[in-house]
């Protein structure tokens, strides 16, 4: 212990060491008038990528002496149209006497540069030299291929642009950190190429919603933040104080009850994708505040909304990727969706049965089901009944096998409290959930439009919370007053 307890110590001492010393370097600039932090702005004329794909217009084809060696051009003779100006974190540098390689990254990727003393001039490569791995560069040059064939920018002016006084993770092998990389997500995405990527991928996929939402004919609106009462999910709410009027207000746990309002009151197509805020666990896959996208359309049934959901889907595949199939996880790990095929579509009492042979609906009572769960150890609570034992044996025996997408149809109605009951099954209510590769994408089902069915529903949520259940809904009152006939349809995702 006292061994590593020294190591510890020796590497602090070392990294403060280091970071004292980029601070000299900065300071060391400002009094040579060259301080990077003045400078405002920098003409990018090109991406890393663009190079690549503009390759063949852009290569400079290098001439060569007798002796075999390649002929430099001066700046002013090359082509503006040939001239490329990148700017980006420098996350690697090689120096070899007189010349030198470095690996530059912008917002779309990475490309080697090349240096040398004979273009930059003698300061100007002194000042390169001591540079450090993470500044913010400037350069600009032509394009051309190394021996290896490798697409590089040979460097004709170079400027530092930011001048970085942290150490940037081992370069190698990215930023690992699971926790460092949630908590400091400008350090993942500096590190992490792939985490990048999906940013500008979550992006585009918010663009080709709005855009397929749009096309047929739906209304995106806002809806409150601050409500009185947090409907419309099972979760605990955040709780705050209006000081103004001197009332206890609640944060948002779904975009629900308000999107009901406007359907009623004649909007007929409308959506929203908004943060919602739950007072619950954190991990990699729960987050306290997250985006919803919630839709509701008039006159349609569940059907049509699964069709709406599916062709969402695969048109988002097609405009975000290029193609219906997507592979998740690694090659050795991952795996190939087809969004292109059509989505399967099982009940949830047929998804069980497919995984453990039990046939709930043979079941009659609460206490079958219960002597059940006993028997195949799945843990509920004493108030639980029949249609939440079914609900729990599907989390442990069939989510997680939904791989290729999914409709999982007709849930118990005790886990559905804003539902409308199926007419040949009371028991079950019309809703559906898709799942993809084990997650659950979305959460959708027929509006209740039964004004007394519905208080009774409430009625039962407010007796759930009286027994302990903390994520029970509750009776909005202003919701029921104007609650409608109308019969409406909503996708949760």
């Amino acid at each position: 212990m006292a061994e590593q307890n020294q190591k510890n110590a020796n590497a602090e001492q070392d990294l403060n060491q280091i970071l004292k010393l980029r601070r000299q370097k900065l300071a060391d600039l400002q009094a040579a008038g060259k301080d990077p932090f003045k400078i405002t702005k920098y003409d990018q004329t090109h991406h890393t990528t663009d190079v690549r794909e503009q390759f063949d217009k852009l290569e400079v084809v290098l001439e060569q002496d007798e002796n075999g060696k390649n002929i430099i051009p001066e700046w002013d003779t090359i082509p503006e149209e040939k001239r490329v100006s990148l700017a980006g974190r420098m996350m690697f540098k090689r120096v070899m006497g007189k010349a030198a390689f470095a690996n530059i990254r912008d917002l779309k990727g990475d490309m080697q540069v090349y240096v040398s003393r004979n273009d930059l001039g003698e300061e100007a490569y002194a000042d390169f030299k001591k540079m450090d791995v993470g500044d913010i560069i400037g350069v600009k040059g032509f394009a051309f291929t190394t021996k290896t064939g490798e697409v590089t920018i040979h460097v004709k002016e170079l400027v530092l642009l930011s001048k970085s006084l942290q150490i940037l993770p081992e370069k190698f092998h990215g930023l690992q950190d699971v926790d460092t990389r949630y908590r400091q997500r400008y350090i993942d995405l500096m590190m992490n190429p792939e985490s990048k990527e999906t940013f500008v991928k979550r992006s585009k996929i918010l663009k080709e919603i709005r855009n397929f939402l749009d096309a047929r004919g739906f209304m995106e609106v806002e809806t409150p933040i601050l409500v009185h009462n947090a409907g419309g999910a099972n979760a605990r709410p955040f709780e705050t104080h209006y000081n103004s009027l001197d009332e206890d207000v609640k944060l948002r746990i779904s975009l629900e009850l308000y999107l009901k309002r406007l359907i009623v009151g004649g909007l007929e197509r409308v959506f929203e994708i908004g943060r919602v805020f739950r007072n619950e666990g954190v991990d990699t896959r729960h987050n306290p505040e997250f985006t919803l996208m919630e839709l509701y359309q008039a006159y349609t049934d569940y059907n049509g909304m699964m069709e709406l959901t599916e062709s969402m889907f695969r048109t988002l595949a097609e405009k975000v990727v290029g193609d219906t199939k997507v592979w998740y996880g690694d090659a050795e790990n991952g795996v190939e969706i087809d969004l292109g095929k059509p989505f399967r579509r099982l009940t949830m009492i047929e998804a069980i049965k497919e995984e453990t042979g039990i046939d709930f609906d043979a079941v009659s009572t609460d206490e079958e089901a219960k002597k059940i769960a006993d028997e195949k150890g799945v843990q509920y609570e004493e108030r639980h009944k029949k249609g939440d034992i079914v609900n729990l044996f599907f989390d442990e025996f069939c989510e997680d096998k939904m791989i290729q997408p999914t409709f999982i149809m007709d849930h118990p109605i005790e886990i559905s409290p804003l539902t409308k009951k199926k007419p040949t099954d009371p028991s079950k209510v019309e809703r559906f959930e898709l799942y993809i590769n084990g997650w659950e994408m979305c959460n959708a089902y027929s509006e209740l439009n039964d004004p007394i069915d519905q208080r009774e529903r409430f009625a039962q949520q407010d007796a759930n919370a009286a027994a302990g259940d903390e994520e029970a809904d509750h009776c909005d009152e202003d919701f029921m007053t104007w609650y409608a006939s109308y019969r409406w349809y909503r996708i949760r995702y």
